[in-house]
């Protein structure tokens, strides 16, 4: 087998050498244009498990390999001259050039030809005179852009400035992250030893802050010289380096996320960078690189064709690259939006810092350094009110207050509809479901969406508050949650608007109704979609009629004996089809810009606060994402929706995604909404809940921990379980979540049972 490499880096000669050892009989020729010796960049990370997997695969170069690596377990985070550390990470650095000289030496060793300071030709002059052509030749590679309709890349420039240097500075007993605010913005720096004498050192600031700077119109050295005066109080005296001497001008770059749709052609396969590539904020480059040409020589070497080699090896590693890009998307926009966590307190700015990517979780983190999980953790109760001298708590057990209610913990149970209303009351269903709930330990119970009129319910099946047999109903419901248990009750109020008139959910969700249909009014004559009725466009009768039917609503609502009420004003029934512009195609004064379509939804929250009592909290439920591009409400739009409520009185915005159009195309995925609520809470400060796929108490904890919600929601999980938190505090060696008292047998047995699992995973 003739097999030729384009391009010398670490992918194209660990691919030799993979390759040498599977076939000592190939002929592997490496075509590299720079010399042995030249490198661009400093140092790479690995971690622990890429060094087990190199081991198995080459024992030799492995050794080596590790022979030269820089070791440390600490992550720091200098921010306001504050230097918070954590540790049990195990991480490992190595120079980049190192690790070449090693790996060139191992592949002569194994007869690999090495053809240094040589120019490839394009991939298409080797097809003919090799059997196989692997294309290692870099992120700007030139037999992807060759073949660029075969591989169709997907490249994404992402959106902050960098640039890579390196330093004699020491920072051997960590991997650190430095933020300084310069006098012209925000600019922060990777810093971490690869090997004893030098250090990487990645300068990275926002497009603003690049351009405030002037740093595109500066020479390297001039580039150097001012990141050198933002970071004099970290380099002890030391100066930065480039290696980069070679590139004219600026060499600052904005990184390329790159993921090809087919990465073979013919006999010509992308591996390493030419293939995908993943952010360095996470490290993991050189890693898909080493592992991708693992995978790539064994597939060669011991499948019939080269077809379907080239497939296994794709569909292999396409699950890792996606999932590692998926890690490193998240990584790489927290760093994008850095700026609006750098007013939190240095603990919980480093906590969101560690779980950016998704990747640690807030148990793994224990795991890794439980000393330094527990404080932050004893900080976070601190902060909450929480009682400081009671035996450490995980966040989702921390005290929240809205107005004059105190939750006892920070989960809530999400509205669920249960369509088992009889004429707008609720019944012994509503009792038992939201009854059993309030016993399972959740802080905040809520209601599902309580309609304002027969004509506002989405089915038949759905509650009302618009009656006087409603409020008694509600009443008993209340007074059962205050009396056995410590939750706190919220009513969701709403109007389906032209989503209503529709059958219940497991008879046809979003249907018409066979018979017996309701007229629909809408904020526009817009149906929802082909099959459902064409609502009216409300005059200005119809929107004082409505809004006084919410008031009543929150006046029943209060002498029912609920907490706390919400405005429903999400998921695309009346008030948010007034909001997003899939939905709002009025003319008027309540249409066209965002201030004119939020005219509507804030006069009927401000009438319903009026007459909310002023001790207790009112929320609102927004959808944050149409999921529908540019045309409907953007993320950046939900920013200034939940600042109007803010300013309008919302305690708190229930931060909610989609269901505002059928044609809309949400990304889903775990805590998929959360970063809605991130976002809304860390720019403008507001009070937010985050909602969506969020299952596990590792979720809660995590997005409490750091600063994406103030409390959380779950849905599902609450109707597997309704005692989800008194099982979630359970299973985490929480002893002090009170349980019904009747119960108190079954909570022992349950933790007896917990203490021994533990016990015996070597937990305690």
């Amino acid at each position: 087998m003739r097999v030729a490499c384009l391009g010398g880096g670490p992918a194209g000669l660990y691919f030799g050498i993979s390759l040498k050892l599977r076939d000592p009989g190939a002929e592997v020729v490496v075509i590299e244009r720079n010399r042995p010796d030249d490198t661009f960049g400093w140092g790479v990370v690995l971690s622990d498990e890429t060094l087990d997997n190199l081991a198995i695969n080459d024992p030799d170069s492995a050794a080596r390999i590790r022979d030269h690596f820089a070791y440390w377990d600490d992550v720091a985070l200098v921010h306001n001259g504050q230097r918070t550390v954590s540790s049990g990470h195990g991480f490992c650095g190595i120079g980049r050039k190192q690790l070449l000289l090693i790996l060139q030496d191992r592949a002569r060793d194994l007869g690999v030809e090495m053809r240094f300071e040589t120019e490839a030709m394009s991939a298409s002059g080797y097809m003919r005179d090799y059997d196989v052509v692997i294309a290692a030749d870099g992120l700007n590679s030139n037999t992807r852009t060759e073949f660029s309709k075969v591989f169709q890349p997907d490249i994404d420039q992402r959106l902050c400035q960098f640039v890579w240097l390196g330093t004699h500075q020491k920072f051997d007993d960590a991997f650190t992250f430095i933020f300084e605010n310069a006098d012209k913005g925000w600019v922060w720096a990777h810093a971490y030893q690869f090997d004893p004498d030098t250090a990487t050192f990645i300068v990275e600031c926002t497009q603003e802050t690049f351009e405030a700077y002037g740093f595109a119109g500066m020479s390297q050295q001039e580039s150097i010289a001012a990141c050198e005066r933002i970071f004099k109080d970290h380099l002890g005296g030391h100066a930065l380096m480039t290696n980069a001497k070679h590139i004219r001008g600026s060499a600052w770059l904005r990184f390329p996320r790159v993921l090809c749709e087919k990465w073979s052609h013919k006999n010509v396969v992308l591996l390493g960078d030419a293939a995908a590539t993943a952010h360095f904020s996470i490290g993991s480059g050189t890693k898909l690189a080493l592992e991708s040409a693992i995978a790539l020589a064994e597939y060669i070497t011991s499948e019939q064709t080269l077809e379907v080699a080239f497939a296994r090896y794709e569909d292999e590693r396409r699950l890792e690259v996606l999932r590692l890009q998926s890690a490193a998307r998240n990584s790489v926009e927290w760093f994008e939006d850095v700026e609006r966590y750098l007013d939190l307190d240095s603990v919980q700015l480093n906590y969101s810092m560690l779980t950016r990517s998704q990747r640690i979780s807030h148990e793994n983190l224990r795991e890794r350094d439980a000393d330094w999980l527990g404080r932050a953790e004893a900080w976070f109760m601190q902060q909450a009110g929480g009682d400081i001298n009671a035996p450490g708590r995980a966040p989702m057990f921390a005290p929240y207050r809205l107005r004059d209610m105190v939750l006892k913990n920070r989960i809530v149970v999400s509205p669920m509809a249960q369509y088992k209303a009889v004429d707008g009351c609720p019944t012994d269903w509503h009792l038992i479901h939201y009854g059993e709930r309030a016993k399972g330990g959740a802080g905040l119970v809520y209601t599902e969406m309580t309609c304002v009129s027969a004509e506002g319910r989405i089915t038949p099946g759905c509650p009302g508050l618009y009656a006087p047999e409603h409020e008694a109903a509600w009443h008993r419901l209340t007074d059962f949650v205050h009396a056995e248990t410590e939750a706190m009750i919220c009513c969701q109020i709403g109007h389906a608007g032209r989503k209503g008139s529709t059958r219940i959910g497991w008879e046809g969700m979003d249907q018409p109704l066979e018979t017996g249909n309701w007229p629909l009014i809408s904020a526009a004559a817009i149906p929802w979609s082909g099959e459902n009725a064409v609502p009216k466009a409300m005059d200005r009768a119809e929107m004082d009629r409505v809004k006084a039917q919410f008031v009543s609503a929150a006046q029943m609502a209060d002498r029912a004996g609920f907490d706390m009420i919400e405005l429903h004003a999400a998921h695309g029934y009346l008030i948010s089809s007034f909001i997003s512009p899939l939905s709002n195609t009025r003319t008027d004064a309540y249409g066209g810009s965002l201030e004119n379509r939020m005219r509507y939804p804030l006069e009927v929250f401000a009438a319903m606060r009026a007459v909310w009592p002023e001790n207790k909290p009112m929320a609102v439920r927004i959808s944050a994402n149409d999921w529908a591009g540019d045309d409907g409400v953007t993320p950046e739009d939900a920013v200034e929706i939940a600042a109007m409520f803010d300013v309008a009185g919302a305690d708190i915005v229930d931060v909610s995604a989609g269901q505002t159009s059928a044609l809309a195309q949400p990304v889903y995925g775990r805590m998929f909404q959360t970063p809605f609520s991130d976002r809304i809470r860390n720019e403008r400060g507001i009070s937010t809940m985050a909602v969506g796929n969020i299952y596990e108490a590792d979720h809660v904890n995590s997005i409490l921990m750091a600063g994406r919600a103030d409390l959380v929601c779950l849905a599902r999980p609450h109707l597997n379980d309704p005692y989800w938190t008194l099982h979630a505090a359970t299973a985490l060696g929480d002893r002090q979540e009170i349980w019904p008292r009747p119960y108190e047998a079954g909570r022992d047995q349950a933790w007896r049972l917990a203490d021994r699992e533990a016990e015996m995973a070597g937990k305690v």
